[in-house]
């Protein structure tokens, strides 16, 4: 007969400061000691996803954690995702206390038009019109490498976004599409959290996304955030 295990915890507060602990534990067991300035969003990440690869693969311009939160800090930050699936992850009590913005603006009818105009993928035209609209914003890109592709090119013809978050999940021009963007932000000194290798997906986009509103809003003990974070 096979032994049941053990249930732990059922209240959420409780069940992610255990799981916080055991990452924390299999970390060192692993060898592994965590810059404390990227910390809470390389953990926030391996919580999401339950791979431990993330604490090698993500990689962070220098200041990029502290610049995020300064931003976030302020007040009036933008954050545009390009999945309405990494938009639903984000904090909706977390950017309201810092009275912060997210959008997504791939489904809408003039993204549509703009890509069938252009030539290009929703994703690449809702960047283009993301960054017109809120050229100081913090960009999440969990889905497509063409966005972040896109978001390269306006950083080359003069966009300063507050910081690009590239975690593309996939095949097909996703490892170099992490590489370049992560390339020229280091150029420009733009802050920058990317996933290197075939990695990621929206749901790590919400992720990091959430560590640094957690971190700006002083809620990365969950008990702080009450139960729906």
């Amino acid at each position: 007969m096979k032994k049941q295990t053990e249930i732990r915890h059922v209240l959420p507060a409780d069940i992610e400061r255990t799981s916080m602990s055991i990452i924390s534990q299999e970390l060192q067991e692993r060898g592994i000691i965590l810059p404390e300035k990227n910390a809470a969003v390389v953990r926030r990440v391996i919580h999401t996803t339950a791979d431990f690869d993330y604490a090698e693969n993500l990689q962070f311009t220098e200041n990029a954690v502290s610049r995020s939160v300064g931003k976030l800090t302020a007040g009036g930050a933008v954050i545009i995702t390009d999945t309405n699936m990494a938009l639903s992850g984000v904090s909706k009590p977390s950017l309201k206390k810092l009275g912060a913005e997210a959008f997504c603006f791939m489904a809408d009818t003039e993204i549509e038009k703009r890509a069938k105009e252009q030539g290009c993928t929703r994703a690449a035209a809702s960047m283009e019109y993301g960054a017109a609209q809120y050229p100081k914003a913090i960009f999440a890109v969990g889905n497509a490498p063409t966005a972040l592709l896109k978001l390269e090119e306006l950083i080359e013809e003069g966009l300063r976004p507050s910081l690009v978050i590239g975690v593309p999940v996939g095949f097909v021009n996703v490892v170099e599409s992490k590489e370049r963007i992560f390339a020229v932000c280091e150029k420009y000194v733009i802050p920058a959290i990317v996933a290197f290798g075939r990695k990621g997906g929206s749901n790590v986009a919400a992720a990091i996304t959430n560590a640094l509103l957690y971190t700006a809003a002083d809620t990365l003990d969950p008990s702080r955030r009450g139960w729906q974070g």
